[in-house]
């Protein structure tokens, strides 16, 4: 793995997308804006709530596609196109947030797909245009910035024992702290070829998920030996549900296609469904890909699933398992009849996993913590890469510019969102010192 950072590094991400994989960006992005159209889906979880305002007619669609972009916004210019540009990979994002929008902005069902194809034929073609633009500067900021990969992928590994120490107390959060630094010790002594975190990362998750179910079935007995109650609670849930799980039984066969579409996406291996994804695609480490996307799944899974039942309104990526599956299928075909396949069974089992997660709150509490604590995680690690990308790029100037526009972000009350500040800050700092460099008042850092 070292090895192939010190490679990226050397020579840059590329943004060069074969035919075949651009045609699938380009429909993907027009499917995804019109189910987005059709309020079926979004990948944003925040507007998701907001669907059934919508559906139901007490709200409008330009006021809904201004609640999607103003949630959207930050995270595609700060995040979305930083990390593609960085690693040579593309992201959720850059493609599926501004579908959100695009999708529900169109006053017309056929106008949404042409609007969401235009977009990815931007991203294909003007990405890899701007990509070639940067590498050609004085200032190369796009291959500082691959300095990004290794504080993402090591201090990504944590987030399951920072979940379990904030659920569970800091007696169990250390003992998964230590059990998670052997693990990656042994793991960089015995297999130097695989992710080092990646068998940490599963025990720590396996670790969490026994916790909460062990306390939620020791809840259960404990109810079980008092007087009989909270039937009428679940037959409440249950109608509410209903109704939300029914309308997307209807649509099964356009979630099959989406689920279909965004699993040949993932098998061309130019797509990662997260920050660390990203990297390690980029470095050919699906396998290692494929199983941190696949316990990443876990911390979104209740999330979805409540809201999608909730609001009548399921995710563009589904519970995200079709990332994992799509980065290990060998051929497009095989992972466009997985990706559909899993999606059906995702769609049908929705009502099943509403209930059982009303049945076990302690694991739903357990998906909170390890959703906040891969926020946390990858907040540290976004903000220390870019330092260090800075430091490569621009030395201890690049460190003040860079350190100095994420403390102005926050000091202005964050009208960039913190996830994607940092990423964004090196980008502004990069466009900076390449002024700099034009004006003689700059020169770039050498080696």
């Amino acid at each position: 793995m070292s090895s192939s950072t010190a490679l990226a590094a050397a020579t840059g991400p590329e943004l060069d997308f074969s035919l075949p994989q651009q045609l699938t960006v380009i429909a993907l992005c027009a499917l995804t804006a019109l189910v987005s159209h059709l309020a079926l889906a979004v990948f944003n979880d925040g507007v998701r709530p907001f669907l059934l305002d919508f559906v139901q007619g007490r709200t409008t669609r330009n006021a809904t596609a201004a609640v999607s972009f103003g949630l959207s916004a930050g995270f595609v210019f700060g995040l979305g196109a930083p990390m593609a540009l960085s690693t040579g990979v593309l992201n959720p994002w850059l493609l599926f947030l501004p579908t959100d929008v695009l999708g529900l902005l169109s006053p017309r069902k056929w106008l949404a797909p042409l609007l969401g194809g235009a977009w990815g034929a931007l991203v294909v073609y003007g990405l890899t245009g701007a990509n070639d633009l940067a590498h050609d500067l004085p200032v190369d900021f796009l291959t500082a910035m691959q300095q990004m990969s290794t504080p993402i992928l090591y201090l990504f590994t944590l987030f399951p024992v920072l979940a379990i120490t904030k659920q569970f107390g800091r007696l169990r959060g250390g003992v998964a702290a230590v059990l998670e630094l052997a693990l990656v010790i042994m793991a960089m002594k015995l297999w130097p070829q695989m992710f080092a975190g990646a068998l940490a990362m599963a025990a720590g998750v396996l670790l969490l998920i026994g916790l909460a179910v062990a306390r939620d079935l020791g809840r259960r007995r404990a109810a079980a030996a008092g007087p009989a109650g909270g039937e009428g609670a679940d037959d409440l849930v249950v109608s509410l549900f209903s109704a939300g799980a029914a309308r997307l039984r209807r649509f099964l066969p356009l979630f099959m296609l989406l689920g279909a579409g965004v699993a040949v996406l993932a098998q061309s291996h130019v797509f990662g469904g997260g920050e660390a994804t990203s990297f390690l695609i980029a470095e050919g480490d699906h396998t290692e890909a494929a199983q941190v996307d696949f316990y990443r799944a876990f911390g979104f899974l209740p999330l979805i699933a409540t809201t999608a039942l909730a609001s009548a309104a399921y995710g563009i990526a589904g519970f995200t398992f079709v990332y994992p599956l799509g980065y290990l299928m060998p051929n497009p075909y095989l992972a466009a009849v997985a990706g559909a396949a899993v999606f059906a069974a995702e769609v049908l089992a929705l009502s099943s996993i509403g209930r059982l997660l009303g049945r076990l709150p302690t694991v739903r509490d357990s998906s909170e913590h390890l959703r906040a604590a891969i926020g946390e995680t990858l907040l540290l690690a976004l903000l220390f890469g870019s330092l260090m990308a800075a430091e490569a790029m621009g030395g201890g100037l690049g460190i003040l510019i860079t350190g100095g526009l994420w403390l102005l972000n926050e000091a202005m009350g964050r009208p960039v969102v913190r996830m994607a500040a940092a990423p964004a800050a090196v980008l502004a700092g990069g466009v900076l010192l390449n002024l700099l460099h034009w004006l003689g008042l700059f020169t770039p850092v050498t080696g």
